[in-house]
């Protein structure tokens, strides 16, 4: 079969299964089982796919349509400009995250005692324009770089876009899950960055003695009651653990603002994404824990989904 026709037929049967973007989709699967770029497939239209490379389409084009995630079904997603491997042990990197990174390139400084306040990197504001700086993978961070912490890491992507970035930040990370943890180690490794990965619950698995300047977070904030109504690709592939944020959405996001004043160094910040809706309790939530919130960042749609903190 050409490459064409398989883009042809397998678009009509993603379109009949109510599968979102289903070009898109099948170019995407076809560019990542042929390793070539997707742009390139359109000037190779006449090519056969060999039969190995079927096999592997129609089981992909199968799970697809099932309604796991593409991401997972290629087995990456781009955060940041970097290839993330994720699968159904952590949950998928979305764009909003990228913008509680480029917030923290942009502001962050390299002398941990200097505080916030001096830009370390530039930036258009684009979050697809982080430029990324190679680190060399098992070489300790210089210990008067910026500590940073990513509570919830998940597949690693904060922390590991973090250390690509600033290669002179001592970086840690910690999740709840170790099956979460495995994935995120395998991400630092092909990144080739340091991160210290730590398996337990918010801050209790970090050494005590280590204080942050920047805390920062991807909690689960989905309500508990509105798991069952999420759209099925998340609801039915993506780890719950990753997305219920108890009954109000908020239990984390109090832990976080509870018990991040002792952990950080003076002029530090915690920077947590929320979900579209929760700015106003969140802000309500550090106000009560001795936090005054310095900033909020809105998404595309207006939502404002990133809360930046500091003691007040």
């Amino acid at each position: 079969m050409k490459i064409l026709e398989l883009i042809q037929r397998t678009t009509e049967f993603f379109q009949r299964r109510g599968v979102d973007s289903p070009r898109l989709t099948i170019e995407l699967m076809v560019a990542h089982v042929l390793k070539r770029k997707r742009l390139e497939l359109y000037l190779d239209f006449e090519r056969d796919v060999p039969e190995p490379a079927l096999g592997t389409l129609r089981e992909m084009v199968k799970r697809r349509a099932e309604g796991e995630p593409l991401q997972y079904v290629l087995g990456e997603a781009s955060f940041c400009g970097l290839e993330i491997a994720v699968d159904k042990r952590v949950l998928i990197p979305r764009p909003e995250t990228e913008m509680l990174v480029d917030y923290v390139l942009k502001n962050v400084t390299r002398a941990a005692s200097s505080g916030f306040g001096v830009p370390a990197l530039a930036g258009s504001g684009d979050p697809s324009a982080i430029q990324t700086q190679p680190a060399k993978a098992g070489t300790p961070n210089p210990a008067s770089g910026p500590r940073i912490v990513d509570l919830g890491t998940g597949s690693g992507a904060i922390a590991i876009a973090l250390a690509k970035n600033l290669p002179a930040a001592r970086v840690m990370a910690v999740d709840a899950s170790a099956d979460a943890l495995d994935v995120a180690r395998a991400n630092a490794a092909k990144h080739e960055v340091t991160v210290e990965f730590f398996h337990g619950d918010v801050f209790e698995s970090l050494p005590a003695d280590v204080k942050f300047d920047v805390i920062v977070s991807n909690p689960p904030y989905i309500p508990s009651g509105e798991i069952g109504s999420l759209a099925r690709e998340i609801r039915d592939h993506e780890p719950v653990a990753a997305l219920d944020g108890g009954a109000d959405g908020l239990t984390v996001i109090t832990r976080i603002a509870r018990e991040s004043k002792p952990r950080l160094e003076p002029g530090g910040r915690v920077v947590v994404e929320l979900a579209a809706g929760q700015h106003e309790a969140a802000q309500r939530i550090f106000l009560d824990n001795g936090f005054r919130v310095e900033k909020m960042i809105a998404d595309l749609n207006g939502h404002q989904r990133v809360l930046v903190a500091a003691i007040k």
